[in-house]
């Protein structure tokens, strides 16, 4: 019978939806649980993409494995659906964001179906349904009744082609992660989430979880915990500008200090600076910039001195210069630095532009030259009482010494800003609250949620920067629901990250109207068990969720501090050429194609047999085709298969080895080793032949990889059920071990035979089969063996003279 792949496919695709066959139970406490998660998919209008396949097919094959092993597995799929590219795609086309959703929708689960995910699909979810939505929403007004959702005027990320504002975490080098678009500085009224507060938890409890060391260390450097001193510096009109720092130690190499273009100290001493129309010209040519432009360490050093007011060292009472600089930002610390330039390139490079003085307080180097960085072990120098001590003393005396005179005091400080939460768009949850002039931000009663989406007859961005949302006066205008007075509703919505921040908790209870999910569901599945995604998310997605989780936790909600147990991350495919694939490179790989060409099981092989799943790796048609014979050499073997309800004894010592080898790979994500174990076990049946058990365990294994070719030999082999929920093979570890081994036979050093003998075979027994080889006999007939040495299980040399 021919391997006819596409109709088998859509054979047990049917089979499987028709009996549920991958339903998670609820409340099954007669079998271990296993959660297993991959990042819900943005519904473009390009559909899946190689990309998507990769991690879902690697998480398909772990959990259709645990699922053989006798446990109730809860693998299922949803769809991340606001945002901006809809929205986009939206008025470009003229088309309502909920019906392009919708296609888009229909099309991705096609396409998840054709590659026979095992996913619940009674579990599906979509963020942009209001039954959804209502509890992204119940979740903001939580975590505003706490203090943690605030609105603030500040100086934003705004995206001069999405015409929104942007989180911190969404502009990379100077543009919008989005779009590619140039990101300017604009002041907003915006709503913020507090995630600082949660700060010092996100970095503490990595240490609880089994997340891959790349991930934690990504997620620590940006939170970017530091210790050190706020110290106060007087200033010579009365006032105290405080600054935070980790080097306390070197106060007195601090020459001049440097604040943000925006400190308010700059509006409150404009009667006191003589040169204010230099530095308000200055403060407005700082906010057209983007953060990523004004710190960007190679740029020009940019500033004006403030002439009018200086500040007095603290440690030596010197009087010394106050600039405004760019490169110094409001948002982080206290907009207030002290430079030493000795030790600071950046500060170093100011202070010969400005002609400042430059004192060397760490020995080591000429400071007059460049800056001495190597600093954090070393003597003091010029610096009083701290002369002669190392680093670590110094740091900690002048701490003590501040704290003692009121002048400091010791702090931690995080690099991690408050999550910038509002967008000016309308594809996004309504952010429920109303402001009344008397009572100023009120929530929406819980009753009334969830606050819809209105219809727009324009989606289009406002060039004032409003959501489109402000156009719509019925919408807008309300009543406060605390003393009913008018009230306006607040026209900003959700950044596309608040739904994905709980989405995998609706998994668990998924038409739960009571809660965002039952207690007895939360406390039955979570948490997460084994949750892969992309490294572009460890920042974003990543942190955002567990800092809600790690907030729903403190209210109750949730039993777990951390949503995710596990978290591995997958390399990239790349193009043909080791290129990124791109539209404009012509080198995208569309999923369907494969499909069409091959079928689903060699697509999924494949995807799998790349390459290391945590590395790029590049798309090779060969490499493709490699795969769809492997499948066609086992189809053949299998149709060939003689009776035996027992494992060949020539087979059974390489069949106990693969199962092993290909348990352990799968749960060590070592994907295409397991599948070149199964290679080599088809090449084994080859030699040997191979009967209907040997086939049986090598279509169990290799189920998770091909399930519908697996299925189909299955069903015609007589096994029973669905082979993808038949029980996974278990090995013997005493058949694993070799009985013999082969080793070299060397006479004075030179291999002359290769022969079998026993492993750990006592010397005396190696030598003396060596001594009855042909080869080794001829050497003896004219010679004698005046010494042996033996290497267990690899070699023996025997001298013959």
């Amino acid at each position: 019978m021919k391997y006819d792949f596409s109709a088998i496919e859509k054979k047990w695709q049917a089979k499987w939806d028709e009996a549920k066959a991958f339903k998670a139970s609820n409340g099954d406490t007669d079998r271990p649980k296993f959660f297993g998660l991959v990042e819900f998919p943005y519904p473009s209008g390009n559909g899946l993409h190689v990309g998507h396949a990769r991690p879902y097919t690697a998480l398909d094959v772990v959990s259709r494995k645990r699922r053989m092993q006798g446990y109730n597995v809860l693998f299922p799929m949803g769809w991340d659906a606001f945002g901006l590219p809809t929205e986009n795609f939206a008025i470009q086309n003229k088309i309502h964001p909920i019906e392009v959703t919708k296609k888009n929708v229909a099309f991705f689960k096609s396409q998840l179906k054709m590659l026979g995910y095992s996913l619940d699909w009674d579990r599906e979810i979509n963020t942009t349904d209001p039954n959804y939505y209502k509890w992204t929403q119940w979740i903001f007004l939580k975590l505003f009744e706490k203090g943690l959702a605030y609105k603030k005027q500040m100086a934003v990320n705004w995206c001069t082609s999405c015409k929104c504002v942007l989180a911190n975490e969404e502009v990379v080098n100077g543009v919008c992660e989005r779009c590619g678009s140039e990101v300017v500085r604009r002041e907003k009224s915006q709503w913020m989430l507090k995630i600082t507060e949660y700060a010092e938890r996100l970095i503490n409890d990595l240490d609880e979880v089994d997340f891959i060391e790349r991930v934690k260390v990504q997620q620590k450097n940006w939170i970017g915990r530091s210790t050190g001193a706020e110290v106060d510096f007087k200033t010579s009109n009365g006032e105290t500008l405080t600054v935070y720092t980790t080097r306390p130690d070197t106060l007195f190499g601090a020459t001049y200090m440097v604040i943000s273009p925006e400190h308010p100290y700059i509006d409150k001493w404009a009667d006191m600076i003589s040169n204010m129309a230099d530095i308000k010209a200055y403060a407005e040519a700082s906010a057209r910039k983007s953060d990523f432009e004004r710190t960007e360490l190679a740029k020009d050093k940019t500033g004006v001195k403030i002439e009018g007011v200086t500040a007095i060292n603290p440690v030596n009472g010197k009087e010394i210069p106050i600039f405004i600089s760019d490169y110094v930002l409001m948002s982080y610390g206290t907009g207030a630095i002290m430079a030493v330039p000795a030790h600071d390139t950046r500060d170093w490079e100011f202070a010969k532009k400005f002609n400042l003085p430059i004192i060397e307080v760490v020995a080591g180097g000429n400071v007059q030259e460049e800056a001495f960085t190597d600093t954090e072990v070393g003597k003091m120098v010029n610096s009083e009482f701290l002369n002669g001590l190392e680093v670590s003393e110094a740091k900690a005396k002048i701490t003590e010494w501040l704290d003692s005179k009121g002048l400091g005091h010791p702090k931690v400080n995080y690099k991690l800003r408050d999550w910038v939460f509002s967008r000016q768009r309308y594809w996004g949850e309504p952010i429920p609250l109303v402001y009344c002039e008397t009572c100023g931000w009120v929530p929406v009663p819980e009753s009334e949620l969830p606050v819809l989406l209105p219809d727009v007859d324009s989606y289009e961005p406002t060039d004032n920067g409003e959501s489109p949302l402000a156009k719509m006066e019925d919408w807008v205008n309300t009543t406060c629901p605390h003393c009913g007075a008018p009230a306006k509703r607040e026209t900003d919505t959700m950044p596309q990250w608040a739904g994905s921040s709980w989405y995998f908790l609706r998994y668990t209870d998924p038409n739960c109207d009571t809660a965002l999910a039952s207690k007895e569901a939360l406390d039955f599945w979570t948490p997460v068990d084994w949750y892969n995604g992309g490294m572009e998310h460890t920042t974003l997605h990543l942190l955002y969720s567990r800092f809600w989780h790690k907030f729903l936790y403190d209210i109750g909600v949730v039993p777990t501090k951390e949503p995710y147990a596990k978290r591995t991350s997958h390399g990239m495919i790349l193009g043909e050429g080791g290129e990124k694939m791109s539209k404009s490179r012509g080198n995208v790989v569309n999923p369907n194609d494969i499909v069409n060409q091959y079928g689903a099981d060699t697509m999924r092989l494949y995807i799998m047999f790349i390459g290391d799943f945590e590395k790029a790796a590049p798309w090779s048609s060969q490499s493709v085709k490699g795969c769809k014979r492997f499948l066609d050499r086992v189809w053949n073997i299998a149709e060939a298969a003689g009776e035996g309800d027992t494992y060949t004894p020539a087979n059974e010592s390489a069949i106990h080895k693969t199962i092993k080898k290909v348990s352990e790979d799968i749960e060590n994500v070592k994907f295409n080793t397991a599948i070149a174990a199964m290679m080599a076990l088809v090449n084994t049946y080859a030699e040997n032949g191979a009967n209907k058990a040997d086939i049986k365990v090598l279509l169990k294994m290799l189920s998770p990889f091909a399930p519908h070719m697996c299925e189909e030999l299955w069903e015609t082999l007589g096994g029973e059920g669905f082979i993808s929920l038949a029980q996974w093979p278990e090995y013997d570890e005493a058949k694993t071990v070799d009985s013999s081994v082969e080793i070299a036979v060397q006479i004075c050093g030179k291999v002359r035979e290769r022969i079998n003998v026993p492993v750990d075979a006592e010397d005396s027994v190696v030598v003396d089969l060596a001594c009855k080889t042909e080869k080794v006999a001829q050497a003896l007939g004219s010679g004698k063996l005046v010494k042996s040495i033996v290497v267990r299980n690899k070699l023996v040399n025997l001298i013959i003279k």
